[in-house]
């Protein structure tokens, strides 16, 4: 399998400000790979850097094999790109937003466009600016998909959405991709959309790497254990078996790749007993906090 995105020794500065440094990770073709981390750990930039709007201080990142930087207009013509916002020329109308995109994709499908925009309750000559912004972010996703891209690369494509129009968005994109063997590299801050559409996750944290794999396989792997302390004056550290420990006077949540059986030996080798010892199932959103930490 090929890969639709690489990014190799990624590097970015604002100012002194590092925000990225060595970033490597791929995007496998026919693949949905969600981007997760916290506020300020670079997202964006990397999405800024994809599109061609930032130059990287280092490193680089291709394309269907291109360096972003110069992509030739065959493999941008491949791709689909979501930023913040969703639709620019918000003073034209439905009609006119889809004939003005049209000139500039030689396999432009109308049809894709209009089955999104009949779901809507809006006419054919209402303004962009006048719709909500769920209503916008669907005509949106109605070019996207018309312009029948190889790749489409969507930053926040949630970003002030109801729940309907999420999830709309979500299980549309989600069987448009997999019906046409599509690729798909995207974030969002809300999770539990995320998860209902990817087949894999990124997570990064300040300056590295902390998970690639599918989301099966993290969450099977990644484990929650709960339980109670007889004396909350216990500490528990271990950078080798425990990757997070949240702990509010005598209860404890604690992170780990480890299995049970190595946790209990774990707390009887400091003599700690257990209360209501427990494994928690855990979502997406359970586990990015789990291993990220809630501050």
């Amino acid at each position: 399998m090929n890969n639709a995105i690489e990014c190799n020794n990624l590097t970015h500065y604002y100012g002194s400000k590092r925000i990225v440094e060595n970033l490597n990770f791929q995007v496998k073709e026919g693949t949905i790979l969600g981007l997760l981390g916290k506020n300020g750990t670079g997202k964006t930039t990397v999405f800024n850097i994809l599109n061609g709007f930032l130059r990287p201080t280092d490193g680089k990142c291709l394309i269907f094999g291109e360096d972003t930087q110069c992509l030739s207009p065959a493999t941008k013509s491949r791709i689909g790109f979501l930023i913040e916002g969703h639709v620019q020329y918000s003073f034209m109308n439905v009609k006119q937003i889809e004939k003005f995109y049209s000139g500039f994709y030689p396999k432009w499908k109308p049809g894709s466009f209009w089955e999104i925009v009949k779901k809507l309750d809006v006419s054919k000559n209402q303004k962009i600016s006048t719709m909500s912004w769920g209503q916008r972010s669907q005509v949106a996703l109605g070019i996207i998909l018309a312009q029948d891209p190889d790749l489409l690369i969507l930053d926040d494509f949630s970003m002030g959405l109801d729940p309907g129009y999420r999830r709309l968005f979500v299980d549309h994109l989600r069987e448009y991709a997999k019906s046409e063997n599509k690729t798909i590299f995207t974030t969002s801050h809300i999770i539990q959309d995320m998860e209902r559409l990817i087949d894999d996750v990124l997570i990064i944290d300040f300056n590295k790497v902390m998970v690639q794999s599918s989301v099966s396989d993290f969450l099977s792997n990644f484990k929650r254990f709960d339980f109670e302390l007889e004396n909350d004056d216990v500490e528990l550290d271990n950078e080798t078996l425990i990757v997070n420990i949240e702990k509010v006077r005598n209860k404890v949540e604690l992170y780990t790749y480890s299995s049970e059986r190595d946790i209990r030996n774990y707390l009887a080798e400091r003599s700690v007993t257990p209360i209501n010892f427990s494994q928690v199932t855990m979502n997406l959103e359970d586990a990015f906090i789990g291993l990220t930490r809630k501050y």
